[in-house]
């Protein structure tokens, strides 16, 4: 491959230091993405980079002084993720940027990966939108975020969030407690997902008024929710009959998402109501399907690397 030189002039001194890093840490970063060939000289303001690589690199750069114009501060985790757009071709200027809800104690919920945008493009364009992918995409989290915007803005009236209680067999009633303490374990992330965005005293008041409904899979049985975003954790559990059964629950008004990990299937005798599904309802339209991958965790990086592994290995 041909070398060539690329020069990229930053518009003032004041976004060197959050381009580079601290002790020159986010540099360092770039120059092991892109290996001994591709050299990076910094002078001032100016970045001139040598190498078969330079024009990615260049792009990389322009893309990190984007993303700081627009008040994104850098940190190594989405350098990390930029350069990984950036080689795929892709815009982080415009996925890192895009804002999905603005939560409580002011914090902005964002995508953070093309996939994810993706996702939450999908989410607002569709009635129906399936995530599908490992632990740690945010499929979840995203979903949760989405639904608080949509009730915040009064394009639904209330938000249902549901998941199949397998461990139990669907027979909460073997449980100690009310409702809610029955279906509490296995809800919990759900409910910690809004928790998080509206505040503890915030989401007492959604449930009192009832414009939150926690429920188990088993109690959406023979129901029509109109005006709702509904959202179905661990699809993956459900078996094809509950899988159809929630589907036909869907009314006017209404968006449903549905996230799961195919790689987790729990059910006696493996028959998820998740698998195969794309083949039968790809093709109607208003229903979309997302698939996120390893390049989608935003956990801990080591979370990253054990899927990819799986992957690797053929054991996903």
């Amino acid at each position: 491959m041909a070398s060539t030189q690329v020069k990229i002039l930053v518009p003032g001194n004041h976004l060197m230091a959050g381009l580079l890093g601290q002790r020159d840490e986010f540099l360092r970063q770039v120059e092991a993405a892109f290996g001994s060939d591709t050299h990076i000289l910094v002078r001032g303001n100016e970045i001139t980079i040598d190498g078969p690589d330079a024009d990615r690199a260049g792009k990389l750069f322009e893309e990190m002084v984007l993303l700081l114009e627009r008040g994104h501060a850098l940190d190594a985790a989405n350098v990390g993720r930029t350069i990984d757009m950036v080689k795929a071709d892709e815009r982080p200027s415009e996925v890192l940027t895009a804002e999905v809800l603005r939560a409580s104690k002011g914090r902005t919920v964002r995508p953070k990966t093309s996939g994810q945008k993706r996702y939450t493009d999908a989410i607002g364009a569709n009635t129906i939108t399936f995530g599908i992918g490992p632990a740690g995409t945010g499929k979840s989290y995203l979903a949760v975020a989405l639904a608080v915007q949509a009730l915040q803005a009064k394009q639904v009236s209330r938000i249902i969030l549901t998941r199949p209680a397998v461990e139990a067999g669907e027979r909460l009633g073997f449980l100690p407690g009310d409702l809610m303490a029955k279906v509490d374990p296995y809800l919990r992330p759900l409910y910690d997902a809004l928790t998080d965005m509206v505040e503890p005293e915030g989401m007492a008041r959604l449930l009192d008024r009832g414009l939150v409904e926690v429920a188990p899979l088993a109690f959406m049985r023979g129901r029509t929710l109109n005006n709702s975003f509904i959202i179905l954790d661990e699809a993956q559990n459900t078996t094809p009959e509950q899988m159809k059964m929630f589907l036909t629950r869907i009314g006017f008004g209404s968006k449903a998402v549905v996230t799961g990990d195919v790689t987790q299937i729990d059910i006696a005798g493996g028959r998820s109501g998740l698998l195969g599904l794309e083949e039968v309802l790809g093709a109607i339209d208003g229903i979309s399907f997302v698939r996120l991958t390893g390049r989608d965790v935003v956990r801990h990086r080591i979370v990253q690397d054990i899927v990819d592994a799986y992957e690797r290995a053929g054991q996903a």
